[in-house]
């Protein structure tokens, strides 16, 4: 007998520290504390747009019949410029839906060094005259400096066979081919190559 109470006094003893321990406010907040935690910085890096590539030495523009909306008579006198030669003709659909980024990236580069010129070569004979092409620029937004290729003799030596409305190129300060597309689109690569080229 003496043996049970001598076991239920212990039992009655440690439920009792066990009862004081679950009420300690330490205790509790030490179980209750929130894990330990490591902030790791990462660091972050700026990649460089890469260069342009280099496509060739662009060709004069030659056999002209003349230029529209500039004082400029030749490609040479935008020489130490960056320049966008875009070709075109005012009836060529695919033509007219490149209009709008062009604005657009003449409207952020051209006080930073940049020209357009477009270069004007006919499909169809209603767009070889010089003032219907004057209306049609006046009335599609197309502000920048037009060269008149009437037979299409740059549309030609540029492009080679086949050759294509529109056709885009950037030039750099000393002439050289940077950026080369045919047709619509590519036109993050385009204002791209014009930033780095003009380190905009």
């Amino acid at each position: 007998m003496r043996i049970v109470l001598a076991i239920l006094v212990l039992v009655l003893a440690a439920a009792g520290a066990l009862a004081v321990r679950s009420n300690d406010p330490s205790a509790v907040a030490a179980t209750d504390a929130a894990p330990a935690t490591t902030t790791t910085a990462t660091a972050t890096t700026t990649t460089a747009a890469p260069e342009p590539p280099m496509l060739g030495q662009a060709l004069a523009l030659s056999v002209l019949d003349g230029w529209l909306q500039t004082d400029i008579s030749a490609l040479d006198d935008l020489h130490g410029q960056v320049v966008i030669v875009w070709f075109w003709t005012f009836g060529c659909y695919n033509c007219k839906n490149t209009i709008p980024y062009l604005q657009d990236i003449y409207a952020q580069y051209h006080d930073k060094g940049l020209e357009i010129v477009g270069v004007h070569s006919p499909e169809f004979d209603y767009e070889r005259d010089p003032d219907s092409i004057l209306t049609a620029a006046q009335d599609l937004g197309v502000t920048w400096p037009i060269a008149l290729d009437t037979d299409r003799h740059n549309f030609h030596a540029w492009q080679g066979s086949p050759a294509y409305w529109p056709r885009t190129y950037v030039l750099d300060q000393d002439g050289l081919i940077r950026f080369d597309h045919v047709g619509e689109g590519a036109y993050d690569e385009l204002e791209q190559t014009v930033a780095t080229l003009l380190g905009a």
